[in-house]
């Protein structure tokens, strides 16, 4: 985000200042004016999302049962049968049982999201959750 800023002025009920005011605090923006760029670049990933054209990027989240038999092999198959990139895997041990494991993925909307369900889907997996990204030019 390399243009001119510019000032804008808007109008809002008072209560709805005061719950603005208080998510800026409570996240520690500096500023409204940078809380309301973050929601407004979060909007913006929404759309790329949702128009499923060009590339985004997803960080899918899973923790699963590491003893259920063929699961780790079962994963890996699922991400190299797509036409995506997995950029970065992170592998965490939970404890005896669970790992927890992080996979950054780029390529279509469609695509990513097809192995989030994939993966969700397999018999050991506890918790899976993607998170959406992209990069926006805004």
């Amino acid at each position: 985000m390399g243009g001119k800023m510019v000032r804008l002025c808007i109008t809002v009920p008072e209560e709805l200042l005061k719950f603005l005011d208080e998510k800026v605090v409570k996240k520690g923006y500096p500023s409204r004016s940078e809380f309301i760029r973050d929601l407004i670049r979060e909007v913006a990933v929404e759309e790329k999302w949702k128009n499923q054209k060009g590339e985004v990027v997803g960080v899918l989240t899973v923790i699963y049962d590491h003893h259920q038999r063929e699961l780790t092999q079962k994963m890996i198959e699922i991400q190299h049968s797509k036409y995506v990139n997995i950029l970065c895997t992170n592998h965490v041990h939970l404890d005896h049982h669970n790992c927890l494991e992080t996979i950054i993925i780029k390529g279509s909307p469609a695509e990513i999201e097809s192995i989030a369900v994939k993966i969700a889907g397999l018999k050991g997996v506890k918790f899976a959750k993607l998170t959406r990204t992209a990069k926006v030019e805004i």
